[in-house]
């Protein structure tokens, strides 16, 4: 399944270690991932979310708020009955967790850059082959996956269209229009709304479109927090704006976009 990120040869393991026919070595961390990032494919030193964001995130999602959009991510997939499934962008696992249980007799791998995300979902999710690597230069061979979900995360069609099988399903999830719309009225005077309109990927078809809507409805400050922390729009606030709008604002809504493609058969890679 791995390609060597160094001269894209197969990696072939051996003990506890990938190596290929060319001498480059990757050892399987204690965890059970192996790091697949090469320096040159690095933007930072330390590429991915930063840990506060990660441990916001990991809290959030642990507490089930988004277990909604795991189940109906779950759903769709198990329709589609996958037998080698990638999660790119995996972060610190949650969803390919949830996806795992629910696909009994599929293997789930899961990929993200960010080497402390993927410890933290090694560790969790034992059974998940777990890699760090750039999604924009996949260590996979060619149409090795029946499909890929991609929830939120950023990658190339080209990619895409590469590692995944002849007629094999992409799953994307996006913002729909007024997702966490209470949140951007805490810091933005006029609001504009996420597009909700479907974004073509060159080599793919789509199929068809679920649309996720429901509210939060939060008790305690400290779970508002933690979402804060968790997306982008943590930077528009202040500390105290963030610990107003947790004290003050009980419901946030949540508008998911569930897309899913199919690879056309006549692309040439």
């Amino acid at each position: 399944m791995y390609l060597c990120p160094l001269c894209q040869t197969p990696l072939l393991l051996n003990l506890k270690q990938y190596q290929c026919t060319n001498n480059h070595s990757f050892d399987i961390a204690k965890e059970g991932y192996v790091n697949l990032l090469p320096v040159q494919q690095k933007n930072s030193k330390d590429p991915g979310d930063n840990k506060d964001m990660m441990q916001a995130r990991r809290t959030f999602l642990q507490a089930g708020w988004y277990e909604p959009l795991a189940k109906a991510v779950a759903d769709i997939l198990a329709g589609i009955n996958p037998r080698l499934l990638l999660d790119l962008g995996c972060g610190e696992g949650y969803y390919t967790g949830q996806i795992e249980t629910a696909l009994t007799k599929s293997q789930v791998y899961g990929v993200d850059i960010s080497k402390t995300a993927v410890k933290w979902a090694a560790k969790a999710y034992p059974n998940i082959n777990f890699s760090v690597a750039s999604a924009y230069q996949l260590p996979f061979a060619e149409q090795s996956f029946d499909a890929v979900v991609r929830i939120y995360a950023p990658s190339k069609a080209e990619e895409l269209a590469r590692v995944i099988k002849p007629e094999g399903h992409l799953l994307t999830v996006v913002p729909g229009p007024r997702h966490l719309i209470e949140m951007k009225q805490a810091v933005y005077a006029n609001v504009q709304l996420h597009s909700d309109a479907i974004a073509p990927i060159t080599g793919f078809t789509h199929l068809k479109r679920e649309r996720l809507q429901f509210q939060l409805q939060f008790k305690h400050a400290d779970d508002v927090l933690a979402l804060i922390q968790m997306v982008p729009l943590a930077w528009k606030f202040t500390a105290e704006q963030k610990q107003q709008f947790a004290d003050t604002v009980p419901l946030i809504s949540v508008d998911f976009l569930i897309d899913v493609y199919q690879k056309t058969t006549q692309l040439s890679l």
